[in-house]
């Protein structure tokens, strides 16, 4: 596979040599959709977790080829139900008892699959309506070697422009949320972090608890919220207006959880939300949680204020100091970051609602990326970023979906300001 992936990129750097920058960028469009496709393939006849290892891997757009990504994104598909027998033999071996003695219900059909477990409702013997998340046997120890081999086909192919160093520390990223991710104690942990915060301040979160006693490191149980999903909305006759506020909800949970906690929900998936006809929000699947550091907010407010402000070289600072920028790469032009401000900061420009439905930033970041490769020797991956790009990238197409009105400059406004190079509501490491 890494061999037939070289060559292909081989013939596109040559047949580059003798055309337009134009006719040479679709060309590496192609070529990148066709390699990205057969890495996908392939990682996709292994066993174990190459599910959630590709959505992972999809997730870090500012390392792949967009065509790549979206290969990879093929990943992310459910897994085929998992035998009820297996599933309860591991509820035995992690709780000690078959799944029926332990509650007074438990539905044998699954409620929903995940790449890396499985969801099945039940009711606990007090009455409470539950959902219990099983991992699936041997995933655990399928991880690093399907990670491995996505990275090795990655470094043979050619097919990402980054340096070793760079594409080892992005792949520690990612393998460390993995593991994370298949330990639900941290889940847990996280369940319980951010439902102290939200509810302590917002009306209109809705978190569930989790039952301690019916869970494990392969097995969370947690009370069962329910909701639409968001593609559903349409169809259940969901108002602009109530569209707006589970918009302005929405955007304000991004931000508090950014500037405030710290500590952001990273998995912005429309199928991690469930949304209310009163405007509330529930959220659910907390494996990934990425812990932010005050310095890189801090450079990350900087850069929000300094690219409104159209300062060019407070914003190369800015970019530095995120390790976006190579220190020993050429600075780029004015121009050249004014063009992707215009195009990132458009729902910041307008004091007023930002109408998401008619937003095409997405759009105008294609038009942009093939005048964008003749700089990348200025610029490299940022490992700090990965899951806050992910997580506020997300949040976008979910704004998008909804169809949602908000005043998000005066909304991001106030959270920039309130910010004082502190996390004001982040609880002590503890590991501290």
């Amino acid at each position: 596979m890494t061999a037939s992936v070289a060559g292909n990129m081989a013939r596109t750097r040559v047949k580059a040599l003798f055309q337009s920058e134009a006719d040479a960028a679709t060309s590496r469009e192609e070529s990148n959709r066709e390699s990205g496709n057969r890495i996908a393939q392939t990682l996709g006849e292994l066993k174990g977790a190459v599910m959630k290892v590709g959505q992972m891997a999809s997730i870090a757009q500012d390392v792949l080829p967009k065509e790549l990504s979206d290969a990879l994104g093929k990943l992310q598909r459910e897994a085929p139900p998992m035998d009820y027998a297996v599933i309860a033999e591991q509820v035995e071996r992690e709780l000690g008892s078959a799944p029926e003695l332990l509650f007074s219900r438990f539905d044998p059909e699954p409620f929903a699959a995940a790449s890396i477990g499985q969801v099945h409702r039940a009711t606990t013997d007090d009455g409470r309506d539950v959902v219990v998340k099983v991992q699936y046997p041997g995933v655990e120890d399928a991880v690093d070697s399907d990670l491995a081999q996505l990275k090795l086909a990655l470094r043979a192919s050619g097919i990402v422009n980054i340096g070793r160093e760079a594409l080892n520390a992005s792949f520690k990223e990612v393998r460390k949320h993995l593991h994370e991710e298949l330990d639900y104690t941290n889940e847990a942990a996280n369940v319980r972090l951010f439902r102290e915060f939200h509810l302590g301040r917002h009306d209109f979160m809705v978190l569930p608890e989790v039952v301690g006693e019916r869970s494990s490191k392969r097995v969370l149980t947690l009370t069962y919220e329910g909701g639409d999903q968001l593609t559903d909305l349409n169809g259940l006759g969901y108002t602009q207006a109530q569209r707006d506020q589970l918009g302005r909800n929405l955007f304000h949970m991004m931000c508090s959880q950014v500037f405030e906690l710290g500590i952001i929900h990273a998995d912005p998936n429309p199928g991690n939300f469930a949304f209310r006809p009163d405007g509330k929000l529930v959220l659910y699947d907390f494996g990934c949680a990425k812990r932010l550091r005050v310095d890189i907010i801090g450079a990350y407010k900087d850069l929000i204020e300094q690219g409104i402000a159209q300062e060019w070289d407070a914003v190369d600072d800015a970019l530095l100091r995120l390790e976006v920028r190579r220190p020993d790469g050429p600075r780029p032009d004015d121009g050249f970051y004014k063009s992707w401000r215009d195009t990132f900061a458009d729902p910041f420009l307008d004091v007023a609602i930002f109408d998401y439905s008619r937003s095409t930033v997405h759009d105008e970041v294609v038009k942009l990326i093939p005048g964008s490769i003749k700089r990348m020797s200025s610029f490299q991956p940022a490992t700090e970023l990965i899951f806050l790009d992910r997580t506020v990238v997300g949040h976008y197409g979910n704004m998008r979906i909804l169809g949602a009105r908000v005043p998000s400059y005066t909304f991001l406004k106030g959270y920039l300001d309130a910010f004082a190079g502190e996390f004001v509501a982040r609880p002590a490491d503890p590991a501290a």
